[in-house]
């Protein structure tokens, strides 16, 4: 078999951000390999070859070393083995060092903590006889499973510590982090790229809503003092430079009191980002391609405000019956640009697709976005 090794890339993960790269790389000239057990995932249905298998098939992580001239990861709970096995013989980016970083909650605080950088009040928790330390300043609170939650799975609110050995039993007693209610002035968020030889740019920090611990609505630019802005690049930068990290990074914030905390780190392109498909010059995933492949990054500007709003499977549900949501709704909107996911089948809380307002002013823009929510609900 000839190599193709030039211009094939590499993503493990076929969802939605895996979809949205293949059509970047595409765009930049590149051809894609996906490796994702779901035939029908949405990256693998448009790549140039979709490797059908589980993410530790030797088999096919031995066809992408031998087609792909380097890989990325779509998502942080790829195992570490795998991220290990290719890189032996291959360019992984982000490493596997960095991503096993914050693929885990307890070690991902730890190097926070270590490195200088806020995050907010928690407990450890390993086994079930740590629960007799836990501090009773520190409810209410929320118990995290350390690996593989996403999307507020994975996550539940407790009171006291009754709630707490409740919650942890109901957990399966796997490493845990119980971390303090904070009571939020605001969620922000920066996404970044850096490349390979240290170069970082920035996409404007956005502001965040979330509902059940999904994000519902990104604004960008966020309505907030410079100040802020500046710190939570800084903290980005640090965190990047920290983890010699190559590739396009989020950190989500929490706004507490007029103090900056960080919440947590993805090792990859973020929902918060989709903005910048519509209202940038250069979105997250040119980025993500421009530094897989070693070329020069370019700092992404702003061409005009931007709110997006997620649209969950829950649309498709109306009095128990399945429906096709209108998305004409949408679709009729001159400023508004929306994007589906191609995913097979609606469930409620799936992320389905999402649809981005562009303009100049995001207060009037904000009231729209909500408008049309309620109507593509109804």
């Amino acid at each position: 078999m000839e190599s193709i090794k030039d211009d094939m890339l590499g993503i493990l993960g076929g969802g939605q951000l895996g979809r949205f790269f293949v059509i970047a790389a595409q765009k930049l000239g590149f051809r894609v390999t996906v490796l994702d057990p779901d035939e029908k995932s949405p990256a693998g249905m448009i790549a140039d070859v979709h490797l059908c298998a589980e993410y530790t098939d030797r088999k096919a992580l031995d066809k992408i070393i031998s087609s792909c001239s380097s890989v990325t990861t779509e998502f942080e709970n790829i195992p570490f083995s795998t991220l290990e096995y290719l890189e032996k013989k291959l360019i992984v980016r982000p490493s596997s060092s960095a991503v096993a970083v914050v693929q885990n909650r307890i070690i991902e605080k730890t190097f926070l903590i270590d490195n200088g950088i806020p995050v907010g009040p928690f407990f450890v928790i390993q086994t079930l006889a740590q629960l007799n330390d836990v501090p009773s300043d520190i409810f209410p609170a929320i118990l995290k499973v350390a690996q593989f939650g996403y999307d507020g799975k994975g996550q539940i609110h407790v009171n006291n510590i009754a709630d707490l050995e409740i919650a942890y039993n109901y957990s399966g007693q796997v490493p845990c982090v119980l971390e303090k209610k904070l009571f939020l002035d605001l969620e922000v968020s920066v996404v970044l790229a850096r490349s390979h030889n240290g170069i970082q740019v920035y996409f404007p920090v956005a502001e965040n809503k979330h509902i059940d611990g999904i994000l519902d609505i990104s604004l960008a630019p966020a309505r907030i003092p410079a100040s802020f802005v500046s710190m939570a690049k800084e903290y980005a930068h640090q965190i990047a430079v920290k983890l010699n990290y190559i590739g396009v990074m989020a950190v989500e914030f929490f706004i507490v009191d007029g103090k900056l905390y960080v919440n947590e780190i993805a090792p990859r392109p973020h929902n918060s980002g989709h903005f910048s498909i519509d209202a940038c010059n250069h979105n997250q995933f040119d980025l993500q391609v421009r530094a897989l492949a070693g070329l020069d990054l370019v700092q992404p500007e702003e061409k005009s405000s931007a709110i997006m709003v997620n649209i969950l499977g829950d649309i498709w549900f109306k009095n128990d019956k399945y429906i096709n949501p209108d998305f004409d709704i949408l679709n009729r909107e001159s400023s508004v640009n929306v994007h589906l996911y191609g995913k097979a089948e609606a469930r409620k809380g799936r992320k389905m697709g999402h649809y981005t307002l562009t303009g100049d002013d995001l207060n009037k823009m904000l009231d729209k976005a909500k408008i049309l929510k309620e109507m593509l609900s109804e």
